[in-house]
């Protein structure tokens, strides 16, 4: 990956989430962050 996609490809998540948080709220990006470090937890286990 290149330098140029790596920025791109992080303005775009940065600007979705952003844009998700300003039509729907914080709420559900909360939740999902204690999913994820579930997952990131779960993981760790069978590693």
């Amino acid at each position: 990956m290149t330098n140029r996609i790596a920025i791109y490809l992080g303005l775009f998540l940065i600007a979705a989430t952003v844009f998700d948080i300003a039509l729907f709220g914080d709420q559900h990006m909360i939740f999902l962050g204690k999913k994820f470090f579930a997952l990131i937890d779960w993981i760790a286990f069978w590693r």
